[in-house]
């Protein structure tokens, strides 16, 4: 604060000695060392309640932040429970269908085919029964594959001819 050095304070207590004298001098150090002491009181108080008024506004601007935050977050789960609401209710009213229009969505038309006449001069009732028969009859892997039949060799049954030769060309 103030740029005092050793030799300053050196001169200001010799004139102080030579001007109040041997007497006074110990009352008036003592005298001025309570107004120092004061002063310094007074300014540690001052810095204090500075310090106290800066951290109560640091609070009051954090609680604030947080007040807005908390709104936001508010309004936030407010819109999303009355999206999830909206969504429920056109669910339930999906759900819950006159029965009529749940019958028309559940219910599928069923199409009847039309007759064809067949090219060998069938009648149609006479075609629909053959292709219903044979839809129905089940068919084998080996009435479609001449080769399924084939029988495979397996470890010691002798194979033939045709397969031996096979498998050798196959062997290196």
């Amino acid at each position: 604060m103030f740029d005092i050095g050793f030799s300053e304070l050196l001169l200001i207590a010799v004139v102080a000695l030579v001007v109040l004298g041997p007497e006074r001098l110990p009352k008036a150090a003592r005298f001025a060392g309570l107004w120092v002491r004061r002063a310094r009181n007074q300014w540690d108080s001052v810095k204090q309640e500075l310090e106290r008024e800066l951290h109560a506004e640091e609070l009051k601007r954090n609680l604030q932040d947080v007040r807005q935050s908390m709104q936001q977050a508010e309004a936030g789960l407010r819109d999303q429970a009355g999206q999830v609401r909206n969504e429920a209710d056109a669910f339930k009213r999906e759900v819950e269908l006159p029965e009529s229009a749940a019958e028309r969505v559940i219910e599928p038309r069923t199409i009847e085919p039309r007759p064809v006449a067949t090219a060998d001069g069938e009648s149609p009732a006479a075609a629909e029964t053959a292709a219903q028969e044979a839809a129905a009859a089940p068919v084998s892997r080996a009435a479609i594959d001449p080769e399924f039949n084939r029988s495979i060799p397996l470890g010691d049954a002798p194979a033939s001819a045709e397969q031996t030769s096979v498998n050798q060309e196959r062997t290196p």
